[in-house]
């Protein structure tokens, strides 16, 4: 039941930062704190964090919200947790030091390993029992990367001295002081060794990604109860209620409960994800199939099309090339011509995700001349994430999926250039809440759930409220030719990989 000046706090640990975020009982937000922290990229196509780094984020965050909630005469109830999915990390039982960096979803260093296996025919068993593609996205062939890369591993994996954990199982060890190992779901549905039809971790699965299953956790409901946090870590004991992975809490906080309905999902990457109810639908154009949430014991479904750099191409207009001072100056940039004058962008800094699944892609910009400018790379940029967006969609009705509007969120949500760009070029209403932190609420919601604050996801419903729906007004023959150019663009990004 809920309490009177009762709190719930959210966990939201992205890719480039971690946040804290504090919710009232109503799911109104009262307090936000956040930290970026550093990407290590030791060679081409590689991604890493430091363990350490993004526990002392979280730290830092949680203990401010803390504070936060005692200042406003508040306690905190419960606690959710989203985060990003795939990215491994391997610890020892014992002492819990992490023995290598946190391999990050983006990072392709297991590319030929997924080559292999895909060449000696698994690819149709993994994606049956997965729901997935063979890509060194996932985290099986990470965790193989690491135990055969780092001396004495191996054995000590196979003798159960060692844990694997996505970023929420690390942050609950931690959280817990080393006495739960547990995970949810949706988060083990992301690793390639998990059946998301069966609900089990799979011995066949582990057996072909050579992943000793005594590394794994328990896998929980997303409203399941996943340990008490001590006191001692933020000032404040409180349980952990609700966990999902960062997609997966952002479709509960867009409220897409029923069949057919879509949210996409604007930091880093973009990830698009559609319920199907019961319906594991296995694609048939290159998307995922993934458990979208899991409460009570019942399975809700997904079809999930990822791509790789959404937002990041525009921290890298800002840190890499320094054609930005900040973020939000693309919008203005983009604004300030009337037309992208053939410049296009195929925003392959780490591969290409669905639906071409292509690792070995890089990076493109095509159509330069003596007129290009920073406007003309900032409009490239953001026009490319509508056009990967439209990719999605247009997967998504080929596989059944006929949406009739698009809820966004995440931070470049925010960018009223590129969401209306997208209402155009999709030709769909694109629905922007008043509240775009809904990966955190949709934590937070997980976390009522799991603490008996609330009994059903229905009931949650009335908490998104919409703030700006843009329509498209594109002339149709622009926005072929538009589409034309991009599809040449992607063509020829394809070409020049193989």
């Amino acid at each position: 039941m809920r309490q009177e000046n009762s709190a719930i706090l959210a966990f939201d640990q992205g890719t480039t930062s971690s946040r804290a975020i504090l919710f009232s009982a109503d799911g109104s937000m009262l307090g936000v704190s956040q930290r970026e922290f550093e990407q290590i990229f030791p060679a081409d196509g590689l991604v890493e964090h430091r363990a350490s780094d993004i526990w002392q984020s979280v730290l830092q965050v949680g203990r401010e919200m803390v504070a936060k909630a005692a200042s406003l005469g508040l306690t905190i109830t419960a606690a959710g947790i989203a985060n990003q999915r795939e990215t491994t990390l391997i610890w020892d039982r014992k002492t819990g030091d992490v023995v290598y960096n946190a391999i990050v979803w983006q990072d392709r260093r297991t590319s030929t390993h997924c080559k292999t296996l895909s060449d000696e025919g698994h690819l149709q068993n993994v994606r049956q029992a997965t729901g997935l593609v063979l890509d060194p996205y996932f985290s099986a062939t990470k965790i193989a990367w690491i135990l055969d890369n780092v001396d004495g591993l191996r054995p000590r994996a196979e003798r159960g001295e060692l844990c694997f954990g996505t970023v929420d199982s690390f942050l609950i060890w931690q959280m817990t002081g080393g006495v739960r190992h547990v995970t949810d779901a949706t988060n083990a549905s992301r690793t390639s060794l998990y059946n998301i039809r069966n609900g089990m971790w799979d011995a066949d699965l582990c057996h072909l990604f050579d992943v000793p299953m005594a590394m794994l956790a328990e896998v929980q409901d997303s409203t399941g109860y996943f340990g008490d946090c001590r006191a001692d870590v933020f000032g404040q004991a409180f349980p952990i209620c609700g966990v999902a992975g960062d997609q997966h809490a952002a479709t509960i906080g867009q409220a897409c409960f029923t069949k057919g309905s879509i949210k996409s999902t604007y930091g880093t990457g973009c990830f698009m994800l559609a319920n199907t109810a019961q319906d594991c639908l296995l694609s048939e154009n290159n998307l995922l199939s993934t458990i979208a949430y899991q409460i009570n014991g019942q399975v809700t479904y997904g079809l999930e099309g990822s791509i790789f750099i959404s937002g990041a191409v525009i921290q890298w207009l800002r840190d890499g090339i320094g054609l930005l001072s900040t973020a939000a100056q693309s919008e203005a940039l983009a604004a300030s011509l009337c037309d992208n004058d053939g410049v296009y962008m195929v925003p392959a800094l780490t591969g290409l995700g669905a639906p071409h699944w292509s690792p070995s892609a890089r990076g493109a910009i095509y159509g330069l001349t003596r007129d290009t400018g920073p406007a003309h790379f900032a409009r490239a940029a953001l026009e490319s994430v509508a056009f990967q967006t439209y990719d999605l969609i247009e997967a998504m009705r080929a596989d059944g999926i006929a949406p009739s509007g698009l809820k966004v969120d995440g931070g470049m949500a925010d960018n009223n250039f590129l969401m209306q760009f997208m209402a155009d070029i999709l030709e769909l209403q694109v629905d922007r809440p008043a509240l775009t932190e809904t990966t955190a609420l949709g934590a937070a919601i997980l976390a009522m759930l799991g603490s008996g604050q609330t009994t059903t996801l229905e009931q949650t419903a009335s908490l998104w409220k919409l703030e700006t729906s843009f329509q498209p007004h594109l002339d149709r023959s622009k926005r072929e030719t538009l589409l034309a150019g991009w599809q040449t663009a992607i063509k020829r990004t394809l070409l020049d990989c193989c």
